[in-house]
């Protein structure tokens, strides 16, 4: 049998919104599909199971303190046979003008990190900025809407309410 391999996806980011806000938006499924755009069924209840971008993503709460904390048991569809599922902790902290947001997603497969790393950035990170600072919903989220590719592996489509510079 191959031996696993395993990396660790860092991340900090700064949202102009209180913790309480960014927390939610992650945990509440109407506001999840509000900035991703893709139907969610997230839960702020511990030990809840929960799926993100029309299953593609899924997983269960290990640990949450409102406003603060959020600890998941998470993988994706992609997940390659014989890995455990990986453990992704958010820290939210309160700063000037806003929170930062601390992601440390460990046990990741080796080979999807890089992807990962960067689905990260692009499909929850940017568009969560984009969401907070308009205060509330950016697009309707896409019903019954069959992916093309997966929203962390590759690159998502320019959304048409988005300007994409030239």
């Amino acid at each position: 049998m191959p031996s696993l391999k395993f990396g660790i996806i860092e991340q900090k980011v700064f949202f102009k919104a209180a913790p309480g806000d960014v927390y939610d938006a992650l945990l509440d499924p109407k506001r999840h599909a509000d900035f991703t755009g893709s139907p969610a069924s997230t839960s702020a209840k511990k030990g809840a199971r929960f799926t993100a971008w029309d299953g593609y993503i899924s997983g269960r709460n290990l640990e949450l303190v409102k406003g603060r904390k959020i600890v998941q048991e998470w993988k994706t569809t992609e997940w390659p046979k014989g890995y455990p599922a990986s453990r992704l902790e958010l820290t939210l902290t309160a700063k000037e003008g806003g929170t930062e947001l601390e992601m440390n997603h460990m046990k990741v497969p080796a080979e999807q990190v890089a992807d990962y790393s960067s689905g990260w950035k692009r499909s929850y990170w940017e568009p969560l900025k984009e969401y907070l600072a308009k205060g509330g919903p950016r697009v309707p989220p896409r019903k019954n809407r069959r992916r093309a590719s997966s929203p962390l592996s590759r690159p998502l489509r320019p959304r048409p309410d988005r300007r994409v510079a030239p």
